[in-house]
């Protein structure tokens, strides 16, 4: 049996309308998202920027004195649990709040500025993508007014 021409254009046109209509409303359904600490790779890879961003501050002669008297191993593990919590992991950060921890210690825009740069060169050396590095970033940026002064 024959279909006639114009009937298979209705049925094409009609399919085609189905698929675009079902592509649409696919967009409203949620889909589960991975956490940015799952997308980052967990806590081991969380540990390995943190040991190169500590590395990276060390050898900042912009910032390197504000870290003169710090236990890096402490440091460390205090900046592992603040990311890893920050990025939706099963930490907890129980380290001092940012403005306690950093009052009095005349940190200004540059220095903080020079702190980001350190953090983006450590995880640009793990190549996190742009995504993951530009929510992280958001995610502890808002602790720049505690951490600043003047």
């Amino acid at each position: 049996m024959k279909i006639p021409v114009a009937r298979k254009f209705f049925a094409a046109g009609a399919l085609a309308a189905a698929l675009a209509l079902g592509a649409c409303t696919m967009h409203d359904v949620p889909v589960q998202q991975t956490s940015l600490y799952d997308r980052l790779g967990g806590k081991p890879a969380i540990e390995a920027v943190v040991n190169q961003f500590i590395q990276n501050v060390v050898a900042d002669d912009r910032i390197n004195a504000f870290f003169a008297n710090v236990d890096a191993n402490d440091l460390s593990a205090k900046l592992v649990d603040q990311i890893c919590q920050a990025s939706g992991g099963p930490c907890t950060y129980t380290g001092r709040d940012m403005k306690a921890a950093h009052q009095g210690m005349g940190v200004k825009d540059e220095h903080f500025n020079a702190l980001v740069e350190d953090l983006i060169a450590a995880l640009d050396q793990f190549n996190v993508p742009e995504r993951e590095k530009n929510e992280l970033l958001g995610a502890l940026g808002p602790m720049k007014g505690d951490i600043v002064e003047g």
